[in-house]
């Protein structure tokens, strides 16, 4: 669809498959769809927690719309931010769905020039195309510890959050 639009504007198609870039806009277009829905139900409703008396009190304070946003929306949601960024960082990982499916019969190697290999495929493929079952034991590692070290993260600013005095 997106090529047809293309060449009604008079520019030639896209590759989306073979291209790099392309493939990778396009299989991030499809996990951004996929994802935008649940994390703004978790937004909405982080941002409806909010105490209405925080905006009242900015409010006769002078702040505008935007300062309340600034000021006190964004600190009163930092928690369910810094959680949907922890849940999007393991989906990230684990993505695995969309590139194979995108991929069609190269899926599993993550295209024909690897454009859109996640680190789920490679892990699948080092173990049971290949069958080199210690490399893809090694990945699954690596990804554990990068997932336990933004989990570090995120315990360390929530804890910083706390702990630090309002005022």
């Amino acid at each position: 669809m997106i090529n047809s639009l293309l060449d009604w504007t008079g520019v030639g198609p896209v590759d989306w498959e073979s291209s790099k870039w392309p493939a990778q806009i396009a299989i991030s277009v499809i996990v951004t769809w996929r994802w935008t829905g649940y994390n703004a139900l978790i937004y909405l409703a982080a941002m409806q927690a909010v105490p209405q008396d925080l905006y009242e009190a900015a409010s006769l304070d002078g702040a505008s719309r935007w300062r309340q946003f600034l000021s006190v929306t964004i600190p009163s949601i930092r928690p369910t931010i810094l959680f949907t960024i922890i849940v999007s960082t393991i989906g990230a990982t684990q993505l695995f769905g969309e590139p194979m499916l995108y991929g069609g019969s190269v899926g599993i190697s993550g295209g024909s020039g690897n454009q859109f290999q996640t680190l789920s495929l490679l892990m699948y493929e080092k173990g049971w195309v290949t069958g080199a079952l210690g490399q893809a034991s090694a990945i699954a590692w690596v990804m554990l510890l990068l997932l336990l070290l933004i989990g570090g993260v995120q315990a360390l600013v929530s804890r910083r959050d706390r702990t630090k005095p309002r005022g």
